[in-house]
């Protein structure tokens, strides 16, 4: 094994100038490899985490996703009953606060009481759709990031003026209206209060902030004409990515629809998955034209040293042993640029995320990095790979070599 080592790095160092192109193509590949990584999981994991924040993780309504079965149907096969209602519906999930008892008494994490409306806002003559949330700000902080998004204001002033209500920064813009102003606020059954502006909130999402209106729950239960209503219950896990194992518990046990964030937003993250494989073909395209370098390098060398190799043969040295040389040569290659390249990838993400920029869609100044152990592992397996295969077809060349056709001058 040393005379083996020996010859592949007395290769290697004299053909010094190939050797180095041939380690900063490998780390190239790396780096940008790890930087792409670091940028493209970094933006998503930080949408996905705006998202996330911006909504409870559960969200558990008085909907079914089925009818209950009617006692008939129950009782005989025959009997088979469609569109049953009652002729007035009571809408709101049946006794919320001993529901959110028994949900508290096992869920990790916590539950919050809301009440969701539809209506119109109206101040100054300029109308405009809302939805309405009313909430229980001493446990709305719990389940929603509502307390550290008002801009203006705070989430405890909803106890200090009648009939107090929060809007989003672009709903209050679109309308004219500040902090102490009365707005008009109509519900869907017609029902008319005046509510005084306590504050202004901004959750980044632009839709939410341009619709969305909090209050306390009492006022939306006047507004919605029915005293103790509570038609949604918020939750947040402990363990975000546990929320649709604990939405398919809630709901077998309450018999309510219950929503995690995944369920509400299926299309985006398969949207993500999608965006993740291209992302890997990409970084694989890389590393792989890099490895390109790596092969002409090697049959350079196996061409040059065509006499020498035969000369080994000659004195002993084995087919596979003379293999073992060009893929160790393509080995050595491969690692000096994994680690150039690793050390290349850091400066690279280090310099995009010291980047500032300015737009008027999103609130942070600087791109959105994730620095990652698995993007370097990743990069260098592939890159480690891509160099023993280049390496491995001149090795296969070379180690075929006869050493009577050589000696005989034979082409």
């Amino acid at each position: 094994m040393n005379l083996v080592l020996t010859i592949a790095l007395t290769h290697v160092r004299f053909r010094i100038r190939q050797t180095i192109v041939g380690v900063f193509g490998v780390a190239v590949g790396v780096g940008f490899s790890i930087m792409m990584a670091a940028l493209m999981e970094g933006s998503q994991n930080d949408f996905v985490t705006q998202l996330v924040d911006s909504l409870p993780h559960i969200s558990v309504t008085d909907e079914r996703r089925d009818p209950p079965p009617q006692p008939a149907t129950l009782a005989y096969d025959a009997a088979e009953i469609h569109g049953l209602s009652t002729a007035s519906i009571r809408p709101g999930i049946k006794n919320p606060f001993a529901t959110m008892a028994a949900i508290e008494s096992w869920l990790p994490g916590a539950v919050a009481p809301s009440v969701q409306a539809k209506g119109v806002v109206r101040y100054a003559s300029r109308d405009t759709a809302a939805s309405l949330v009313g909430v229980d700000p001493r446990r709305e902080g719990a389940v929603s990031k509502l307390a550290t998004q008002i801009r203006q204001g705070s989430i405890e002033n909803l106890y200090k003026a009648s009939n107090a209500i929060i809007l989003g920064d672009q709903l209050a813009k679109k309308i004219g209206a500040r902090v102490g102003n009365t707005v008009t606020v109509v519900g869907g059954n017609g029902n008319s209060i005046h509510c005084t502006v306590v504050g202004l909130y901004h959750s980044g999402v632009s839709q939410a902030d341009q619709t969305q209106a909090y209050m306390l729950l009492k006022t939306g239960q006047i507004l919605a004409g029915q005293t103790g209503l509570v038609n949604e219950i918020r939750i947040k896990a402990q363990d975000v990515m546990a929320s649709r194992d604990l939405a398919r518990r809630i709901e077998s046990e309450t018999g309510y629809k219950s929503v995690s964030w995944q369920e509400a937003h299926e299309d985006l993250l398969s949207a993500f998955e999608l965006r993740n494989i291209i992302m890997y073909m990409v970084v694989g395209a890389i590393l792989l034209v890099a490895s390109f370098g790596t092969y002409n390098i090697i049959s350079t060398i196996t061409h040059e040293k065509t006499r020498d190799i035969a000369i080994l043969k000659s004195l002993g040295l084995r087919q596979d042993t003379v293999r073992r040389i060009f893929v160790l040569e393509g080995a050595i290659i491969g690692v000096i640029g994994l680690f150039v390249g690793w050390a290349l990838g850091y400066g690279l993400t280090l310099i995009m995320g010291q980047v500032e920029f300015k737009s008027p869609f999103i609130d942070a100044n600087r791109l959105p990095l994730l620095y990652s152990w698995r993007h370097y592992i990743v990069a260098g397996s592939v890159a480690l790979a891509a160099s023993l295969v280049a390496g491995w077809f001149p090795a296969r060349k070379a180690a075929s070599v006869q050493p009577v056709d050589i000696i005989r001058g034979a082409s």
